[in-house]
C-alpha cells in the first residue's frame, strides 16, 4: 500500500510500503481523514523524535522511516476473525493510543486500571512512536481502538476527535488537581472562584479549550485569549473570548493587568508552545494560581525562568493525550465523550479545519510547503476524496 513516509528531517514521500499484519482482533480502517498536528510538525522537523530504543534513545527516520498521523478516522475495510462489534462499511474514528486493552492484557497495569491509559506500561501510538500512522491508504488498530460513529459528521471533523479528547482530558487532570489548588473554575464561594481565564495560542487546541470552557464547562467569567495572527483572533471573538491580545502589538502582562484590574489572572492554558509565554507567566498569573502546560514543542528559553514563576506557587498540571477510562466494551470512555460534543455541535470545529488535502501525494507538500505559515491557516487535514 501507499503511504507518506518520513525518511529524515524535513524528506518525506509517498512509496509503497508493506501491507500491515491484521490480527484476529484487529480491524482494517481505510482512511478518510487525518488532522494535520503541531507534534506532527515537530516531528517532520526533527524537533522530535517518539520513536525510541529500550534506553529511550530516539531511533533515526533513516534506520526507521515513519508514517505520521494521529488524529485519524476512516471506514472498517475488514476485521479479524474475533471482532463481532464492528462491521465492514462501518465509520469510525481510533484511539491511536496502544494499551493493555488493546492487547487484550491482564490483569491491567496500574496505568490503565487506573484510566490512565496514555501512562501504560507498554504504551505506544500510531503515528507517533514508530507504529504505522494514518497518513496511508489504510491502517490496522486493536477493534477496540476504533469507536464507532455516525455518518453525518464529516470526516475531516471526524478526524478532530482526538486533540478535542485530550481538550477533555486536560480539563479533567485540573479538576482533579482543584483539589489542592487555590481557585476552581466553578466553586460556590466566590473567593475560591476563577474570575479570569487566560488562553495562550488561539490554534485549534487553543479554539477547543475556549469553545470546552463555554459551551461544555459553563464557565461565564472572563476568558483572555492572546494570539498573533488575525484570522486566530477572529476565531477566539467568534468562540467566546471576551478580549484577543494582540502579543505583537501589545505587551501581554500590561495586558493582562489592566483587564483583570491588577488582579491577574486564577488560571493560564498554554496552548501556544511559545517559550516567551514562559518568560511572561510570572506577570501573568496571580499567586497560587492553576497553570495548565498542554503544548510542547517549546525551546530557545532557560530553565532558569521557572524562577519566579516557582515562588509564585502556581498548581502546575501537565496533561498528555487522551486518558480517561474505559466503556464496558474496552473503548476509551474519553474518545466517545469527545465524539459525542462534535456529532452534537456542542462543539463546532468547522471553522477550524482551514486547509484540505485531497489526495496522498499531496501530504509531503502540507509539511514541506508554507501552507501552514499562511496568514488564514489554522489547521490542515488530510480528507481522501
Amino acid at each position: 500500500m501507499r503511504a507518506a513516509v518520513l525518511t529524515a528531517p524535513g524528506v518525506m514521500a509517498v512509496r509503497e510500503i508493506g501491507d500491515p499484519e491484521v490480527g484476529p482482533r484487529d480491524v482494517v480502517v481505510r482512511v478518510t481523514g487525518v488532522g494535520l498536528c503541531g507534534t506532527d510538525f515537530h516531528i517532520f522537523e526533527g524537533h522530535a523524535n517518539y520513536h525510541t530504543d529500550r534506553l529511550g534513545r530516539p531511533i533515526p527516520f533513516d534506520v526507521s522511516p515513519q508514517v505520521l498521523g494521529h488524529e485519524v478516522a476512516g471506514v472498517v475495510e475488514a476485521r479479524g476473525a474475533e471482532v463481532r462489534d464492528l462491521a465492514v462499511g462501518d465509520a469510525v474514528v481510533l484511539d491511536q493510543g496502544r494499551n493493555c486493552l488493546s492487547a487484550g492484557t491482564h490483569p491491567l497495569c496500574e496505568y490503565c486500571a487506573t484510566g490512565d491509559s496514555h501512562q501504560c506500561e507498554t504504551y505506544g501510538e500510531h503515528g507517533i512512536t514508530g507504529l504505522q500512522g494514518g497518513l496511508a491508504e489504510v491502517i490496522v488498530v486493536p477493534a477496540v481502538n476504533a469507536v464507532k460513529r455516525g455518518a453525518t459528521l464529516p470526516a475531516e471533523q471526524a478526524a478532530l476527535t482526538e486533540p478535542l479528547a485530550c481538550i477533555i482530558h486536560a480539563h479533567d487532570a485540573v479538576r482533579q488537581a482543584s483539589a489542592i489548588a487555590r481557585y476552581r473554575l466553578q466553586d460556590p464561594d466566590p473567593s475560591a472562584r476563577v474570575r479570569s481565564v487566560l488562553i495562550a495560542g488561539a490554534g485549534p487546541a487553543g479554539l477547543l479549550f475556549l469553545q470546552h470552557l463555554r459551551k461544555v464547562v459553563g464557565f461565564e467569567g472572563r476568558i483572555l485569549v492572546s494570539e498573533p495572527n488575525a484570522t486566530r483572533q477572529g476565531l477566539a471573538r467568534h468562540y467566546g473570548a471576551d478580549e484577543v491580545i494582540d502579543p505583537l502589538g501589545t505587551d501581554v502582562v500590561d495586558a493582562t493587568l489592566t483587564l483583570t484590574g491588577g488582579r491577574r489572572v486564577e488560571y493560564l492554558i498554554d496552548a501556544s508552545g511559545s517559550a516567551q509565554v514562559f518568560r511572561q507567566m510570572p506577570g501573568l498569573v496571580r499567586k497560587q494560581a492553576t497553570v495548565l502546560l498542554y503544548a510542547h514543542g517549546q525551546s530557545g528559553v532557560d530553565i532558569g525562568v521557572l524562577n519566579t514563576l516557582m515562588f509564585r506557587e502556581p498548581t502546575l498540571v501537565s496533561p498528555v493525550g487522551a486518558s480517561g477510562g474505559f466503556d464496558a466494551d474496552g473503548r476509551p470512555s474519553v474518545y466517545r465523550q469527545s465524539l459525542a460534543l462534535l456529532e452534537s455541535s456542542a462543539i463546532d470545529v468547522s471553522r477550524i479545519v482551514t486547509h484540505r488535502y485531497h489526495a496522498l501525494d499531496e501530504v509531503p507538500q502540507a509539511f514541506g510547503s508554507d501552507d501552514r505559515r499562511a496568514a488564514d491557516y489554522v489547521k490542515g487535514v488530510y480528507a481522501p476524496l
